[in-house]
């Protein structure tokens, strides 16, 4: 039985104290069965374990990390971080409200304003980092959530989640944060407030380009808590043992990932700063980034691992650097090892995204490595 006081990169490494205790191996079992045995009187061999869609050793082991690290009452792993966003907003009744922070992933923006359009939820979106702005709108507002996302992608703006709290509260809601971009190692929204945080798990938890997963976690259990989980289980937006298994495995090194890849961010924030044909950095570890003060408060051990750039010359001269580059991939998604590219007009031109923008990823490669491609693209090969 491992302590309570452990530090989170105790708790990553030894998978919050679990082994094999069958075989003894110092790494935890994959059990891929979708149903569990009875004996001749028809009583569990295993009283945990009926059936897979709510009974998943690696899941629930994945989860029990998750709490520790987020300090968390409880936690669920869904299959996509969409799935864990959609199992939210399905406890806003019909007829409802809705706040959302405007500028944020743009499939999470999709999906919610779908969703709240057949459900009959009326939507509001507020650039939540301009605290002002989100405490005006709650004032004249009933809602059921309040949902935002620090720091933001691809702006990279931070919110308050203390103020977010009290605006959430103002007007009769909960606060749910999407810490995708801050890991469960930078920032503990919980610990701030929310009451619910989020993650992508497809991105820097599990870290290695190959899990597709979400994550809830509650700083306490309530009826909208025991809703969502009833939900998932009953829906089956539940992750299967194999990719659980990948997921635990992975986090067992997330703090010298994260650690490594904070440290390369920032460097090659200060290296763009710099250039001569970089026209502007979204990072918040940059001084002159105007959620830099708030994310030093709210942010411990880095600033992440994901910026934006905008590239002097417009659409073209941007497409052209991304097309320059060797070691970042020109590929969506971000948080991995590996360091990519996307030119986010591309893949949203409808959003108002700045058609010079490029978002990079940084992984966990020899910074001098990244600064000189990054140098070499800049300059025109």
């Amino acid at each position: 039985m491992q302590r309570n006081d452990l530090k989170p990169a105790t708790i990553a490494a030894h998978a919050a104290g679990a082994v094999d205790l069958a075989s003894g191996g110092v790494v935890p079992p994959i059990q891929p069965s979708t149903t569990f045995v009875r004996d001749r009187d028809y009583q569990l061999v295993n009283e945990d374990n009926v059936y897979l869609r709510s009974h998943n050793d690696a899941v629930r082991l994945g989860e029990e990390i998750l709490s520790r690290l987020e300090g968390a009452e409880d936690t669920q792993l869904f299959p996509s971080g969409m799935a864990a966003i959609a199992a939210v907003f399905r406890t806003v009744p019909n007829g409802g409200a809705v706040i959302v922070q405007s500028g944020i992933y743009w499939g999470t923006t999709k999906w919610i304003r779908d969703f709240c359009s057949r459900r009959d939820i009326t939507l509001h979106e507020v650039d939540a980092s301009d605290t002002g702005a989100l405490q005006a709108l709650c004032a004249g507002l009933k809602a059921q959530l309040v949902f935002v996302e620090t720091p933001s992608n691809p702006w990279l703006k931070t919110v308050d989640i203390i103020a977010a709290k009290a605006c959430a509260e103002s007007c009769g809601a909960f606060l749910v944060v999407d810490s995708t971009a801050a890991t469960p190692l930078l920032t503990q929204p919980l610990a701030l407030g929310a009451d619910l945080v989020m993650h992508s798990a497809t991105k820097v938890i599990n870290g290695h380009s190959d899990v597709l997963g979400g994550v809830l976690s509650t700083r306490v259990r309530t009826p909208v808590w025991e809703a969502i989980c009833m939900d998932r289980n009953e829906a089956g937006a539940v992750m299967g043992p194999f990719e659980a298994w990948l997921l635990v495995r992975s986090m067992r090194t997330l703090p010298l990932r994260v650690e490594k890849m904070c440290a390369n961010a920032m460097a090659v924030a200060e290296f763009l700063a710099a250039h001569p044909e970089v026209e502007e950095v979204l990072y918040p570890g940059l001084p002159s980034h105007e959620g830099h003060d708030l994310a030093g408060r709210q942010m411990q051990g880095g600033y992440g691992f994901l910026m934006s750039f905008l590239v002097k010359g417009g659409r073209a001269a941007a497409l052209a650097v991304a097309g320059r580059l060797n070691l970042f991939h020109r590929a969506t998604s971000l948080g991995g090892v590996e360091s990519l590219v996307e030119h986010r007009h591309t893949i949203e031109p409808h959003t108002g995204i700045p058609e010079n923008l490029l978002r990079i990823s940084i992984g966990i490669e020899d910074i001098d490595d990244l600064i000189a491609d990054l140098s070499q693209a800049l300059q025109g090969g």
